[in-house]
């Protein structure tokens, strides 16, 4: 139950970043998380959106260099530990996190999301749930 993350590749330069985030505001493309990640001479833009197939055209047709990977997405409470506690379970289950970032969940719950770009996510995501985690699914993501 994986997620789909769009890469998009940005010439590091001022604006790119403006354009791709205008393209998707002018097609109705609601971003849930975003990452940014750079280099002297470019960028690499992760983001989750509530439609991917939707983000993912609008970006190619505005010439964008953008690719879809899977992703895991879990709940993690708004505690001080969690994400510690979080991380033991990866550890303990051998799963490699090549990178990660964090988005906001609405509600009352007082939790967080994080995104985790793992070695084998369909591998990882029953031993993660066999755990007690709550991964999300893409239609958790648009409900957000």
């Amino acid at each position: 139950m994986s997620i789909k993350q769009i890469s998009v590749f940005l010439v590091n330069k001022p604006g790119t970043l403006k354009n791709m985030t205008g393209v998707l505001a002018a097609h109705d493309v609601d971003l849930r998380a975003l990452s940014l990640a750079e280099t002297k001479e470019y960028g690499i833009a992760r983001l989750v959106a509530d439609d991917t197939f939707h983000a993912l055209n609008v970006l190619r047709d505005a010439d964008f260099v953008a690719s879809v990977n899977s992703v895991i997405a879990a709940e993690v409470p708004d505690e001080p530990g969690a994400l510690d506690n979080l991380l033991q379970i990866f550890a303990e289950e051998d799963v490699n996190i090549e990178y990660m970032y964090s988005f906001v969940l609405s509600g009352e719950d007082k939790s967080a999301g994080m995104i985790f770009r793992v070695s084998d996510a369909d591998t990882a995501e029953p031993k993660l749930r066999n755990k007690g985690l709550r991964i999300l699914s893409q239609d958790d993501i648009a409900q957000i």
